[in-house]
């Protein structure tokens, strides 16, 4: 006898569900539901469609409900509400949008695939009509009109996640002034402190008025008010806070939801209820690293999740490692890629860590488009454990944190990574590829080969007059240092040994760090004992330092900024 497969919601976890049970059960019934009039569309792409990136907004859409039913055979039902799941004898409860109307689907098994909603605060004029949410095709359009229409120029984005930054970034594409506004310190949460200000200076940079350490208060009809008293002038609003798992249908069934706020599952994506599973961002998922369950809302996931529920009801065994949380975006010039545990993450799981940030070209550097690429690697403290990794800059980060993904998903350590081998030309990396230095770097740190301070704690050192040498040509020194640095070049080092205390800390740095390294250990050699280098150097201090600065009109501890 064949089963009858019904799947509610129609986007990443759902269509891909009831894609796979078709190519595992040729006899099957499958219906799919979909509240909203799209199935099976790129929600991932939305915010690209208000730059003209994606021109048309029919280019969203992946499958329409006829072309389901001709290749796959698959039926899909848009316009069409689940409210209800009768698990005792084993049925949906639909509303017909269209004609209001309510009737019963039965089913053998059941797959929720709901989804997440945009948090929508309860704030003065939040309902106001130039107040938008982006979160399908039928929402992009809508915002996407509206601009248009009634030619905007001035929009407010709240929140700086990935959902927000792209729409901010597209938007200004587009034209328009743009204010981004991000209640936490920093943008893109998966990045830690100190990479996060590269993003903050590439979005300024780009005429985005961003705003940290704010949040939303009150909308107003041509201005919103932030929560520090600030107004920033407005013709339309893009809440983009967040998202929370869409629930709602799970628990008034009686499914189980986990201490996140997903609906609970186990490795096979199973409820408590043996015939109904679910995926996608709706639900709780596994740690890999942290062993602590957790929410991720990423496609990647959802489509594996998708097969790993199709193929447990043909009784099929997939092995479940959990998740570790591998992401990318591109911001104006720049992109950014991170996997894994950031050093919050690692801090809040309690786990002992340390981490190299290190900024090689990407690629041989007498080759055309050849820019710095700042890798941070984090790795477990002092078993040599990868952790994670964040990568920034112009060229192909996601191929090194995919790298790193691999690893982490291996359960490689640092003598892993520095054994990889991988390819190499010089127009698409460097013979020592980036991944491959980071390891060499943490190995060194991990066996006690030198000692190093973050950029985080440069400014301290200023205040405090640390002794810091900048080994850098002088020329170098000439067009921008840290104020109240010593320029003894690595070239005069040896010479000039008379110049350097041995009865306080000594701090080294170059424009990268890769010199000053070679000045530390050569000191250390002739027998200094508290010689410390500065992670990051020039380039790294000048990228932390420069949105706080530009924000607050702070005293620099930089005679001049110098990003080349």
């Amino acid at each position: 006898m064949s089963k009858k497969i019904v799947v509610v919601g129609g986007v990443a976890g759902g269509a891909s569900t009831a894609a796979r049970v078709r190519r595992l059960d040729e006899h099957a019934e499958i219906i799919m539901f979909e509240r909203g009039p799209h199935v099976s569309f790129s929600n991932c792409s939305l915010p690209f469609h208000l730059s003209g990136i994606v021109e048309n907004s029919n280019q969203l859409i992946v499958m329409n409900p006829q072309r389901f039913k001709k290749q796959y055979n698959i039926e899909a039902r848009v316009n069409s509400e689940v409210i209800a799941i009768n698990r005792n004898n084993k049925s949906i409860t639909v509303k017909d949008l269209a004609t209001d109307k309510t009737y019963e689907e039965a089913y053998d098994k059941l797959i929720l695939s709901p989804g997440a909603n945009p948090i929508v605060p309860n704030l003065p004029g939040i309902d106001r009509p130039h107040v938008f949410t982006v979160r399908n095709v039928v929402d992009i359009e809508k915002l996407n009109a509206y601009v248009k229409q009634n030619k905007v120029k001035h929009v407010s984005v709240i929140g700086g996640g990935f959902i927000g930054v792209e729409v901010a970034e597209n938007l200004r594409l587009a034209g328009l002034d743009v204010a981004l506004i991000e209640f936490s310190e920093q943008i893109m949460a998966p990045f830690d402190y100190d990479m996060a200000q590269i993003l903050h200076k590439e979005m300024i940079d780009q005429g985005v008025d961003l705003n940290v350490n704010d949040g939303l208060a009150k909308v107003e009809e041509n201005h919103i008010e932030l929560q520090s008293g600030k107004t920033v002038n407005t013709d339309a609003v893009v809440l983009a806070i967040g998202v929370k798992p869409e629930t709602n249908l799970a628990k008034n069934a009686g499914l189980e939801i986990g201490e996140t706020g997903g609906i609970k599952v186990d490795h096979n994506y199973l409820t408590n209820d043996s015939n109904i599973y679910a995926v996608g961002d709706a639900i709780e998922v596994y740690h890999q690293l942290t062993h602590q369950p957790t929410r991720l809302a990423l496609a990647g996931p959802a489509q594996r999740q998708a097969r790993a529920a199709a193929d447990h009801i043909y009784r099929i065994p997939h092995q479940y490692k959990g998740v570790i949380g591998s992401s990318c975006i591109h911001v104006f010039e720049q992109n950014a890629a991170s996997t894994g545990l950031n050093e919050k993450d690692a801090q809040r799981a309690g786990i002992k860590y340390d981490f190299v940030y290190i900024m090689p070209n990407d690629k041989v550097g007498l080759m055309p488009n050849s820019h710095p690429l700042h890798f941070k690697l984090i790795y477990e403290y002092p078993t040599g454990k990868i952790l994670g990794a964040q990568a920034i800059g112009k060229g192909n980060v996601d191929k090194r944190i995919d790298v790193i993904a691999a690893m982490i998903t291996m359960g490689g350590t640092l003598e892993d990574l520095k054994e990889l081998e991988l390819c190499y030309s010089p127009m698409f990396g460097t013979a020592k590829d980036v991944v491959n230095l980071a390891a060499l770097v943490a190995l060194n740190r991990l066996n006690g080969e030198f000692k190093q301070v973050p950029v985080t704690k440069v400014r301290e050192l200023i205040e405090n007059n640390a002794f810091i040498i900048d080994v850098r040509e002088k020329h170098e020194y000439e067009k921008g240092h840290l104020k109240n640095a010593v320029n003894i070049p690595l070239s005069e080092l040896r010479d000039r040994l008379g110049e350097i205390p041995q009865d306080k800390p000594v701090y080294v740095h170059c424009r990268s760090s890769q010199r000053s390294y070679n000045a530390v250990m050569a000191l250390q050699q002739l027998g200094y004992t508290n010689i410390y280098n500065i992670s990051g150097s020039f380039l790294g201090i000048c990228l932390f330092e420069y949105y706080n600065d530009h924000v607050t009109g702070r005293d620099k501890i930089v005679t001049a900024y110098n990003f080349k």
